[in-house]
Order: C-alpha cells, then sequence, then structure tokens
C-alpha cells in the first residue's frame, strides 16, 4: 500500500493503493505497473527539483523514482560523449536524488520488454532508440499520467499551487524549452491531464496556474 500524505484537508488527496513513481518525462518512458509522475531527467540537476519534490510527497506521500535510459538532459547537464555513459551517470545521480529526497529508488528503465523493478514498480522504454518522436507536451494537473501516450512529452504540474510564482515558472520553463530544443525547436502543442486524486478545485487552480506560464 502507498502510504497517504500527511495532510489536514481532505480535499488536497485520496491516495489508492498504487505506488507514485517519479521519472523523466522523456516520451519513451512507459510505467506498465505503477502511476507516472514527471520531472526532466528526473529532476536530477533541475533547479528547483527539490522544492517540487517536497511538494508531490506531500500530495501523493511515500513516492518511488526510476533512471530511465538514453536521457538527453543528463548527457547535456553532465556533459557527456555517449548513451553508455548517460545511462551509468543517471542511474547514480537519481540514486543519490532518492536518498537526498526520502524517496524510493525503483532501479533503471531499459530499452527492453517491460521490466520488474524494486518497490512494486514496472515498466521500461519503447520509443525508437536516438529518436524522439513527441510533437506536444502533456501536464498533469490532478494526479499523474492516466493513459500512456508516446506522441507526448509529460511534465507533472500537480505541485504549482504549493511552491510561488518565480520557482513555478522557472521549472516549468526550463523543461519546455528542453523539450522544444530536443525535438528540432518545433512548436510543440500543449495538452492537459486533469484526471486524478487532486480536488477538481486544486487541479484548476494549477491549470490556472499553468496557463499563466505558458
Amino acid at each position: 500500500m502507498t502510504k497517504k500524505p500527511d495532510v489536514k484537508n481532505p480535499e488536497v488527496a485520496q491516495v489508492e493503493s498504487f505506488p507514485f513513481v517519479l521519472t523523466c518525462g522523456d516520451e519513451g518512458v512507459q510505467i506498465n505497473v505503477g502511476r507516472r509522475l514527471s520531472l526532466i531527467g528526473a529532476g536530477v540537476n533541475l533547479e528547483g527539483a527539490d522544492e517540487v519534490i517536497e511538494a508531490l510527497k506531500k500530495l501523493f506521500g511515500d513516492i518511488r523514482i526510476a533512471a530511465s535510459g538514453e536521457n538527453d538532459w543528463i548527457k547535456n547537464q553532465l556533459k557527456l560523449d555517449d548513451w553508455a555513459q548517460t545511462d551509468a551517470s543517471m542511474q547514480q545521480y537519481v540514486e543519490a536524488l532518492a536518498d537526498k529526497q526520502g524517496l524510493l529508488y525503483a532501479g533503471f528503465l531499459p530499452f527492453t520488454d517491460p521490466r520488474q523493478l524494486k518497490h512494486d514498480i514496472k515498466g521500461h522504454m519503447v520509443r525508437p532508440k536516438n529518436v524522439h518522436v513527441a510533437n506536444k507536451i502533456c501536464f498533469t494537473l490532478g494526479g499523474g499520467e492516466q493513459t500512456y501516450n508516446l506522441g507526448q512529452y509529460q511534465v507533472s504540474a500537480e505541485w504549482l499551487h504549493l511552491v510561488n510564482a518565480k520557482l513555478a515558472k522557472k521549472v516549468i520553463e526550463a523543461q519546455v524549452k528542453f523539450y522544444t530544443q530536443i525535438s528540432g525547436f518545433k512548436q510543440l502543442a500543449t495538452v492537459f491531464e486533469e484526471k486524478g486524486e487532486l480536488n477538481k478545485k486544486l487541479v484548476a487552480k494549477n491549470k490556472a496556474i499553468l496557463q499563466k506560464i505558458l
């Protein structure tokens, strides 16, 4: 069972028994067992990620975290030469982030058949290797990914109402900028996923904040 968040307001979240896992928003990441929450590079080297993760923990209780294969953000941030270095570094950095933030490190999502990871998470990478095919960004507002879609990057935005406006803008814009860059500087469409455990009023609040940023 996933630990319920320690909040006084019952409208904040009603967390079910499935585990939440924080991963990268790369379109290739597919979680077969668990519910995906997304920050680029799983939050590694993303300015403001510590505050965002604390907000997500407040909303959703115990959260797992997983590294993923062929991660462009990590390769760019660490100025690495190849994917073998990138995969190894991402696992190391994500595990360190898990220790720092008190998250459960689930393991590594590879380009294979779905792999059973630790802490009741199962998943893998499904996009073509070394190719990005997404043409839009999906912002989740109510409780992570509801339906997987290879055509979109994913960015969690459930936390927006819990941080200040300056931090929210910085974290969202950094992710949008990078996903646009790796897509060849195309104009990426934006879509919103509003289903989930959060109260509808909070979903609407998150959406209003996000629309001001975008």
